[in-house]
């Protein structure tokens, strides 16, 4: 059974304080393993503008200042952008999420949020 776009929402008393009252939302399953993003947990220590600083990326007059979540604890290092579809890709790395979203894991995402000619609708998420 696929369960991409699918949400799980943790059991109270998950013994894991990693996903310990977490909404996942799962991107891609299948028989080789499964990817999915924590979409309800926003870190109040990281701002989007502080991220684009340290990355040595310029904000712009129409660029949007989006919240960055915990996006899991697997790979921390690396960024995920969950946007609508109504933005043009310019590249790959994005992926198409059933029920409308896709995730996109490369820079130019964030370049484009950063100028204003990014997706409608965006969450960063962080690991």
């Amino acid at each position: 059974m696929d369960l991409s776009g699918q949400i799980l929402i943790a059991m109270p008393g998950m013994a894991d304080p990693r996903f310990e009252k977490s909404v996942v939302l799962i991107c891609a399953h299948s028989a080789e393993g499964a990817m999915g993003l924590i979409v309800n947990k926003p870190l109040e220590e990281l701002s989007f503008s502080g991220l684009l600083e340290h990355l040595k990326i310029p904000l712009g007059p129409k660029g949007r200042d989006i919240r960055v979540h915990f996006g899991g604890p697997v790979e921390r290092g690396r960024g995920f952008v969950l946007h609508s579809a109504d933005w043009e890709r310019e590249g790959e790395g994005t992926m198409r999420v059933p029920g409308g979203l896709e995730m996109t894991a490369t820079i130019n995402i964030l370049e484009a949020l950063a100028s204003g000619r990014g997706p409608g609708k965006a969450l960063l998420a962080l690991g």
